[in-house]
């Protein structure tokens, strides 16, 4: 009986750098990510005659692609409201409830214990103006 040879590992990545949302309407999306979530709006381009969005925060970016305008590559059904994000804070999360309230935003859900990639979270859920859910969590 032959031999296979084991699978070579892949090379490791390092971290996330950005990842892309479909919005259907590019204003209500800016206004939304940096009132209520403190994201901070960057166009590429701001000399175009439509320049694309992006939206930094910490040492990431969600880069804006409006519907029926996204840029290619592209993922095979790009849908507004078909995402799940989950954003770390170091602001307790009775802050964020506040902060939401004030901002007229109904938490979904929350607080609320869930599982994080490094560990436990405690998590409010709230929806972006897409309906994409959005997930505020702190270290539990």
């Amino acid at each position: 009986m032959p031999r296979s040879e084991p699978m070579p590992m892949p090379p490791k990545l390092a971290s996330l750098d950005h990842l892309v949302l479909t919005v259907a309407d590019l204003d209500a999306t800016l206004a939304f990510y940096s009132t209520v979530l403190g994201m901070r709006p960057v166009p590429f381009d701001p000399d175009a005659a439509k320049p694309r969005w992006a939206l930094h925060f910490g040492t990431q970016k969600i880069n804006l692609h409006l519907k029926g305008a996204e840029i290619e590559p592209k993922s095979d059904h790009p849908t507004p409201g078909s995402g799940d994000l989950c954003f770390l804070s170091s602001a307790p999360l009775s802050d964020w409830q506040g902060h939401l309230q004030a901002q007229g935003v109904r938490v979904l859900d929350g607080p609320v214990p869930r599982t994080g990639a490094t560990g436990p979270l405690i998590s409010l859920y709230i929806r972006d103006p897409d309906g994409n859910l959005i997930e505020i969590a702190t270290p539990a």
